[in-house]
């Protein structure tokens, strides 16, 4: 009897693998499709004409190609482009979100963002990760973990880092411009 390589119904795909936080292969068949179809939708997406948010040609032209992108996305969602991720189906975005220019999301696992999020320019999450060790490297399986940004912040502080940390407190101004 030989060995083969098939998937069975016992198996999990490398995308499932992946979803669960386990090493997979970035580079099956499945995966690769999958990233040349999200790469279309972008190239239409980072080239497309700057249009007023609300209007007929917005909702016709980038905002549906986000709602074909991603997962799921909530009401009044702007993205700037350019903008990149690896699948777009692992992004799950609320209401009122607000991405500036040049955002990277590595959505090999879950990326939950949740309402009323706004990204400034050069904003990148990373779920994808690859082994430390040299060895395991080599093997090439990767690994995914899901992120979440839901957490409320105060107002009037400035988040980054991994994990997120409050790294700067905005002094309030009470005189109306």
């Amino acid at each position: 009897m030989s060995e083969t390589n098939d998937s069975s119904e016992n198996m999990q795909s490398e995308r499932e693998k992946a979803l669960a936080g386990l090493p997979y292969l970035a580079y099956s068949k499945e995966l690769i499709n999958d990233r040349l179809k999200t790469r279309e939708i972008l190239y239409e997406y980072n080239n497309s004409k700057p249009v007023s948010v609300g209007t007929v040609e917005y909702r016709e032209g980038r905002e549906r190609m986000i709602r074909q992108l991603f997962g799921s996305a909530g009401e009044n969602v702007e993205v700037e482009p350019p903008f990149y991720c690896d699948y777009g189906y692992n992004i799950h975005v609320g209401n009122d979100f607000y991405c500036n220019f040049n955002c990277t999301i590595l959505d090999c696992n879950k990326v939950e963002i949740g309402d009323r999020v706004l990204f400034g320019p050069n904003v990148s999450l990373y779920p994808a990760t690859h082994h430390i060790e040299p060895e395991e490297r080599a093997k090439g399986p990767e690994l995914a973990f899901p992120i979440k940004v839901t957490k409320n912040v105060p107002s009037y502080v400035v988040v980054a880092g991994n994990p997120a940390k409050i790294i700067k407190h905005i002094e309030r101004k009470t005189d109306k411009i």
